[in-house]
């Protein structure tokens, strides 16, 4: 009995294993259908994958150089932006120090008004004990005379110049007219001389002219001999 009851306890045993086993090997069949679904769910993808890398493969040369495109234009665009930005940059230091340099001239102004605040004053002091009505028309006034005063300067100006000219050419005049007489002069002294010089020739030929008279005469005299003796010989 009791190796019935202990053979009968390994049987149990045995089944239980066995049934243990079955649900293992189960578990395992499940498993592997799981696992060989996902593979076969892996190798559809990859099929897909290889479909579409070809595709790509196919249409890479147009997409490259479409990309070589873009890349250049981006490239020149990135270029055109730097320079702008740059100028864009020179600008805005031109107008930051221009910004800066007004604001220095308000400055000065600024101290200026409070400088002339005084003036102010002082003018319209001026404007309450005078015929004037406002500021503006002593303002208007005093530009007035300065531009009186302005004209008065360029016209004395104007007369000395015209002046200083007259004087030049009173100079030149005199200049001109002294070298004229000079010549005058000159010419006189070479006229007087020539006239000397034809009085003494002058004399000369009458000298001359009375010794041919006086030859001639006495030629005259010997020709009338001649012919008086001629005719004499010839009678």
């Amino acid at each position: 009995e009791e190796d019935s009851t202990n053979s009968f306890i390994c049987v149990l045993k045995k089944m239980k294993e066995v049934r243990l086993v079955e649900k293992v090997v189960e578990e395992t069949e499940e498993a592997f259908t799981e696992r060989m679904g996902t593979l076969a769910e892996h190798w559809r993808d990859l099929h897909a994958r290889r479909a579409q890398l070809k595709a790509h493969v196919v249409t890479s040369g147009t997409t490259v150089k479409e990309n070589e495109r873009l890349r250049t234009q981006a490239l020149k665009k990135a270029k055109e932006e730097k320079e702008e930005n740059s100028k864009k940059e020179s600008e805005l230091l031109r107008a930051r120090g221009e910004l800066e340099a007004l604001r220095k001239q308000h400055e000065k102004l600024s101290k200026k008004l409070l400088k002339y605040s005084l003036f102010k004053r002082y003018l319209e002091d001026v404007v309450e004990n005078s015929q004037f009505r406002d500021i503006d028309d002593v303002v208007s006034y005093y530009k007035a005379l300065l531009r009186t005063r302005k004209d008065l300067l360029q016209s004395q100006w104007w007369h000395r110049q015209l002046m200083e000219q007259g004087k030049g050419l009173q100079q030149q005049i005199r200049a001109e007219k002294e070298a004229e007489m000079r010549q005058c002069e000159s010419d006189l002294v070479q006229l007087k001389e020539s006239f000397d010089q034809a009085q003494s020739d002058i004399r000369q030929w009458e000298e001359r002219w009375a010794e041919v008279q006086a030859r001639a005469a006495r030629k005259a005299v010997e020709l009338k001999s001649l012919t008086m003796a001629i005719h004499s010989l010839f009678q």
